[in-house]
């Protein structure tokens, strides 16, 4: 795990995780082989250690609420001829520890040390809080 490396991104326009999952089961958000993905103007140059173990943390509402494993990289072609990175993602959205982050544009590096630990097994299922709510319990200290 030492040459893992992770992704940050901004999840715009989402109000909840549910909001992402529903965007992500739609047609328009799935590649022919039925995944997830996510197109980006870059391509980032540290793919292997990406595709070592990494995953795409979700900026929802100014707090990371969750994860998804980064599958591959495919290269995507719009119709506007220009080549962009299609982060292929597994279905499978895993709730972490929230953490409150500024915003910013496309997308950041995370390390695994910065990366917020994925949710407890007990608090897994546990209702969702809104994202602001969520963000300034983390940034007390209680969650």
């Amino acid at each position: 795990m030492d040459n893992i490396t992770h992704i940050l991104k901004l999840s715009v326009g989402t109000e909840a995780v549910e909001d992402l999952a529903a965007w992500q089961a739609s047609a328009r958000a799935r590649g022919a082989d039925g995944l997830p993905r996510h197109v980006t103007r870059m391509w980032p140059k540290r793919e292997a250690e990406i595709l070592g173990g990494g995953s795409l943390y979700w900026v929802i509402k100014g707090v990371i609420l969750c994860r998804q494993r980064i599958l591959r990289l495919d290269e995507v072609t719009g119709s506007d001829g220009i080549r962009r990175c299609a982060f292929v993602l597994d279905p499978n959205l895993i709730r972490t520890n929230p953490a409150t982050k500024r915003p910013f544009q496309g997308w950041r590096y995370l390390t695994p040390a910065d990366a917020p630990a994925d949710l407890s097994a007990k608090r897994a299922q546990d209702d969702a809080l809104p994202p602001e709510l969520a963000g300034a319990l983390a940034d007390i200290g209680v969650l």
